[in-house]
């Protein structure tokens, strides 16, 4: 798996910090010596500048993969946390370096206990993060590689619980289009079936009429029959 580019670029610009700090202790060191320092501090500047472009590229890209959802929010914040510490040790070295009057024992003792009683202090001896006191750079890039194939596994799982949802969404919409069109059918039964029940009735209707028709016809014919035979019928 290909490491990731934030990452590879966060590794790079803390390399760059660390210069930085090295370098602006050898100029205080010049400085104190009364050494020249003019070549020093020109490739600090130009080492500050570095930083600066580095770290705000890291913010653009952080933040791009978080609105996408590249990353997850976990991670998210834990690359968070690692840029402000960044930019909080860019801070103070920015002030490191246009401090040029830092007393050298203040620089010993911060070098010694990492922390600033008096004026400003190495920069770049900071407190560190408790997931990666006592790591060295490889493993902290194995640390991130295992973090992130962790979310790689998460985001398979989550494709395949996906992809079986997506499917049993598409039977369901298979079922129902079958039972619209068994609906359709009954439908269309039911009306043919209500067609034929209206034409038979009309037949009904009719044979009935026509029954009472002849039954009439029958008797006035039966009438006019005895008529007849009683006229011709002879008389004692």
């Amino acid at each position: 798996m290909a490491p990731d580019p934030w990452l590879s670029m966060y590794d790079s610009t803390y390399l760059i910090a660390q210069e930085l700090a090295e370098k602006i202790q050898e100029r205080n060191r010049c400085q104190r010596n009364g050494e020249s320092t003019t070549k020093l501090s020109v490739s600090i500047r130009s080492l500050l500048q570095n930083l600066k472009e580095k770290t705000d590229r890291l913010k653009d890209l952080l933040f791009r993969s978080v609105s996408t959802r590249q990353i997850t929010q976990h991670e998210g914040d834990r690359r968070q946390n690692l840029l402000d510490d960044l930019l909080t040790r860019h801070g103070r070295l920015q002030a490191s370096f246009r401090n040029e009057n830092t007393e050298p024992d203040v620089i010993r003792s911060s070098l010694m206990t990492g922390g600033v009683k008096q004026g400003p202090a190495n920069p770049w001896l900071v407190e560190e993060p408790e997931e990666t006191k006592g790591l060295g750079f490889a493993d902290i890039q194995q640390q991130q590689q295992r973090i992130i194939e962790e979310q790689d596994a998460g985001l398979d799982a989550l494709s395949s619980i996906l992809s079986r949802q997506k499917q049993m969404g598409q039977e369901i919409g298979n079922e129902l289009e079958e039972q619209n069109e068994i609906i359709d059918d009954l439908a269309n039964l039911v009306e043919n079936t209500d067609d034929k029940l209206r034409t038979q009735t009309r037949r009904v209707t009719m044979v009935s009429k026509k029954s009472t028709s002849c039954g009439m016809l029958v008797v006035i014919m039966l009438l006019l029959i005895a008529i007849v035979v009683v006229a011709v019928w002879p008389t004692k």
